[in-house]
């Protein structure tokens, strides 16, 4: 199974990063501002909710994130990992969208799209002005 990963360094603590990727507030500053929040569920809308992402969070804690996806094209039944080291008050992201059947053309999308999305995650988390990549009134780049 081929996974998606990305690393970015972060100059920022990892208190101001965690909750970017712990809930769907701070999803909702750097990925997709169209958030609906549920117990222990998030679902992101995209594109006027052509596409409806549900995702479940399995773990939180400072260090580590961890979402299961329970829905959307081939995204139902992958993981969602963000794993944070802290050091002299900046971070190591290193992300991982894991557990993907295939490595299809729509996966190699995802790869590109996350790698957009760790620089939004990373503007918003250094306090420098941004906005989410898939906003209400469209696709934001």
């Amino acid at each position: 199974m081929p996974d998606i990963r990305e690393s970015i360094q972060i100059d920022a603590p990892a208190a101001r990063v965690s909750p970017l990727v712990s809930s769907g507030e701070g999803f909702s500053k750097w990925w997709a501002e169209d958030v609906v929040l549920h117990p222990e569920a998030v679902d992101l809308g995209f594109f006027n909710r052509a596409t409806v992402y549900c995702v479940q969070l399995v773990r939180s804690a400072p260090s580590e994130t961890e979402w299961f996806c329970k829905s959307g094209e081939e995204w139902e039944g992958t993981r969602l990992r963000f794993i944070l080291n802290e050091t002299k008050g900046q971070t190591l992201l290193r992300f991982t969208h894991a557990g993907w059947k295939a490595d299809t053309d729509y996966f190699v999308s995802c790869n590109t799209t996350w790698g957009a999305l760790m620089f939004r995650l990373k503007a918003v988390a250094e306090g420098k002005p941004t906005v989410p990549l898939f906003s209400k009134i469209g696709w934001a780049l």
